[in-house]
């Protein structure tokens, strides 16, 4: 894979140039995405290069995938569907634009499920193509496992950062909510709706996320063992005995290596906050996407359309209600850091599973979605068969750094062990 702290150094080194890493990326994508299906549309090639070649900032030369549920003036738009088949905005999504200002160039739309749902992608996962990437940002996780691009972009609604990263075996990011604008990407629910990231460990995601926000997210590779809660949700036996051993492991290695590790029970607004979060999805999109269900409803999947109708027919007391049941999760959710510094639970329920007929199941991502903390996958852990299983970190709300600095440790550790 290619890293973007790598990248940065050998451009500081005089080793490489800006417009090499660009050129050295395309090749990849030319060589390699015929048999994984990332990309929807790439950039012109002498283009890239040449806008490669005179860009400054601290991402110069680090090629990046934008998941094609954001808006760019230079590429078309799909959304994931035929719907929107050429479809050119005039400006890029505000994350895109956050992107080319610290320098780095944008080589390709990445492929996303159906306006970043469920109904799969054609995309395979490089590490097995018998297996999936994940949704919805599936050509994003795989491109950066492919070593196509350093970093790439992903949105999540339910779990489509987190549980990509860890079928593809890369570092996914999921930040705080808002804490990186979804202005420009297509909305499907307004609550819920995350930008996330993708590079090759958390080191890399962590500088990507810094030099783009200009915010101090950087590892703190010298912090001292965090403290660290194994979440015992009421779903936990949604996991496989994969993860659950994975998970495990992980703790095993954390408490042998220094950290303080205890189990935290799931409290009954948390459960309930889970409950609720497909309610407020559901109802948003059947607003959100009103008008493209009118016009065009019946040229989307099934999987869809339905989700769309059951949200149209939801009352607005019973989104207020969830709403409700929303907030007393977040702040169940605040308190839980109390004696801990993060928490640690499966990334997914499993590793990828075999087949493209679906992209796995978001259950251990969706309630950390709906209260909005930040969250991390991390890579190192395999079932016998060598496919990952992910295990993610996460941390109180707004502390995207500790997250990402917790997440860096126990990296490492288990690349020790």
């Amino acid at each position: 894979m290619l890293s973007v702290i790598a990248i940065q150094d050998e451009i500081a080194a005089g080793r490489t140039t800006p417009a090499a890493e660009i050129a050295r990326s395309l090749d990849r994508i030319a060589e390699l995405d015929a048999g994984i299906g990332a990309f929807e549309t790439l950039a012109d090639r002498d283009a890239a290069i040449a806008t490669a070649a005179a860009a400054s900032g601290p991402l110069a030369g680090v090629s990046v995938g934008i998941k094609d549920i954001f808006d760019t003036a230079d590429l078309p738009t799909a959304y994931g569907t035929a719907l929107y088949a050429g479809y050119r905005p005039r400006t890029d999504a505000a994350a895109v634009t956050m992107i080319r200002q610290a320098g780095a160039s944008v080589v390709g739309k990445t492929v996303t499920t159906e306006f970043a749902f469920l109904n799969p992608s054609r995309t395979r996962n490089p590490l097995d193509p018998a297996h999936t990437p994940g949704g919805s940002s599936s050509g994003s996780a795989a491109a950066v496992a492919a070593g196509m691009v350093a970093a790439a972009t992903g949105t999540q609604t339910g779990g489509s950062v987190i549980r990509p990263a860890a079928y593809c075996g890369v570092s996914g990011y999921k930040p705080s909510f808002r804490l990186v604008p979804t202005v420009g990407a297509k909305t499907f629910s307004w609550s819920l709706d995350t930008v996330g990231f993708f590079a090759a460990c958390v080191a890399d995601v962590a500088r990507f996320a810094a030099c783009i926000t200009r915010r101090p997210l950087d590892v703190e590779e010298s912090a001292s063992p965090p403290r660290i809660g194994i979440y015992r949700s009421r779903i936990w036996n949604e996991a496989n005995a994969e993860m659950h051993h994975a998970l495990g492991r992980a703790a095993e290695i954390a408490a042998n290596a220094g950290a303080e590790v205890i189990e935290i029970d799931e409290p009954d607004t948390l459960a309930a906050g889970r409950d609720c979060h497909s309610t407020i999805q559901n109802y948003e999109v059947g607003l959100a996407m009103a008008d493209d269900f009118l016009r065009f409803g019946d040229s989307m999947s099934k999987i869809l359309r339905e989700a769309i109708a059951s949200g149209r027919a939801i009352p607005p007391a019973d989104y207020d209600k969830a709403r409700a049941t929303a907030r007393r999760a977040r702040k169940a959710a605040t308190a839980l850091f109390h004696t801990v510094d993060v928490l640690l639970t499966p990334s997914a329920t499993s590793a990828a599973p075999a087949g493209l007929a679906s992209t796995g199941s978001p259950i251990f991502n969706k309630l950390w979605t709906l209260t909005g903390n930040p969250c991390v996958n991390v890579t190192g852990l395999a079932n016998p068969a060598g496919l990952p299983l992910g295990v993610q970190v996460v941390a109180r709300f707004g502390a995207d750094r500790a997250a990402l600095s917790a997440a860096d440790w126990l990296e490492r550790a288990i690349r020790a062990a």
